[in-house]
């Protein structure tokens, strides 16, 4: 389902703009329906008024929590359903914050990412997308949404785009609290500009060699990533939000002086902050993490050279319930009881929690 749809059902019943902000904003900020000064029957149009508390029902079917994972850093990994069956994941993070899902599945197929080893079963409607907010709203207060979750937002761009402009109006979401993840796309650089919610942009760069990008990377768009640089600076400068770089760590491919150069040669002046976060192992693939000395000393190293790293851990670890975990867990679409046993964490790109680091 699509936020549009939503609209048109609403029209149909007789609903003015005014009418159908206030239906957005108690599903999208997870509302008690008196709330405020004024009752709703005092006002709405009476098609409108009858026809609401179904309407209400169907949008919270539209993501239910099946299971819940809290975490002892604050956060909580959960599965949640979809309305036909299927089921991606949403992650409260410390601090108000939220990851989302845009796509179960993906198709990008990074090559340490356990969302991509299952390719893309389908993309989430712009609805899908806006009801995991209303439904962790339900849970707790959520100030800041990140598109880190399952999936590669540039590849249900119309969706995502939809659902960001409702969260960021109705939604109360203030825009750079708004948080776009991707590989990299140029439709992404023509589209993001263009709305009257323009997000802050997270970049996954992962390494400056092209070559090596494309091995890591193997179905994202070929993009050189001195290229994706300037896009994302551009980007930068117009919006007033530094570029979010996402840098996933993995040990003896990614993590050596000669990469750590070509990054201070590629980010020096941007307009930029590197996020370095150490892969979390998976079993039966041939990636592994740096010691957290190195990762340290990395991130330490970066910022005395005048790029501005932090330092992150994937959200959760403790209830190891990374990206692509907890789905796989319960299998293909289905649920997970309450005792299933621990998913193993992930390598992929997910929320994540910054470990301060003091430069000396």
């Amino acid at each position: 389902m699509r936020i549009e749809d939503i609209r048109q059902r609403l029209r149909a019943h007789g609903a003015k703009p005014g009418h159908e902000l206030w239906v957005m904003q108690l599903w999208s900020q997870a509302l008690a329906p008196d709330h405020g000064r004024q009752r709703p029957q005092d006002y709405l149009p009476l098609a409108l008024r009858q026809a609401l508390p179904e309407l209400m029902a169907e949008l919270h079917a539209l993501a239910r929590l099946q299971t819940q994972h809290p975490a002892q850093d604050g956060s909580a990994r959960l599965l949640v359903g979809l309305a036909d069956g299927q089921s991606v994941e949403s992650v409260l993070l410390p601090r108000d914050g939220l990851c989302v899902s845009s796509q179960i599945g993906c198709a990008v197929g990074c090559v340490f990412c356990m969302t991509g080893r299952e390719g893309l079963v389908r993309q989430l409607g712009s609805a899908e997308i806006v009801a995991q907010v209303a439904l962790a709203r339900r849970q707790r207060v959520v100030r800041k949404v990140v598109f880190m979750g399952m999936g590669e937002p540039a590849h249900n761009l119309d969706n995502v785009l939809e659902a960001i402009d409702l969260l960021g109006t109705a939604g109360a979401i203030g825009h750079k609290s708004l948080v776009f993840s991707t590989v990299g796309d140029r439709r992404v650089f023509e589209r993001l500009p263009l709305g009257r919610v323009r997000p802050a942009l997270a970049l996954s760069l992962h390494t400056t060699r092209p070559d090596l990008r494309e091995r890591l990377l193997p179905r994202a768009p070929r993009i050189d990533p001195a290229e994706l640089v300037e896009l994302g600076e551009r980007y930068a400068r117009d919006t007033g939000y530094p570029i979010q770089y996402q840098w996933t760590l993995l040990e003896g491919i990614n993590d050596g002086d000669d990469e750590l150069d070509a990054i201070v040669r590629l980010l020096a002046g941007k307009y930029a902050v590197m996020n370095m976060i150490p892969y979390n192992t998976i079993e039966d693939l041939p990636y592994r993490r740096p010691s957290w000395e190195r990762a340290t000393d990395i991130a330490r190293g970066l910022t005395r050279r005048g790029i501005l790293t932090k330092l992150r851990q994937s959200a959760g670890q403790d209830v190891e319930g990374g990206c692509g975990q907890l789905r796989a867990r319960a299998g293909a679409g289905g649920g997970a009881g309450a005792g299933s046993p621990p998913a193993v964490p992930t390598g992929g790109r997910s929320a994540a929690r910054q470990i301060p680091i003091t430069v000396r």
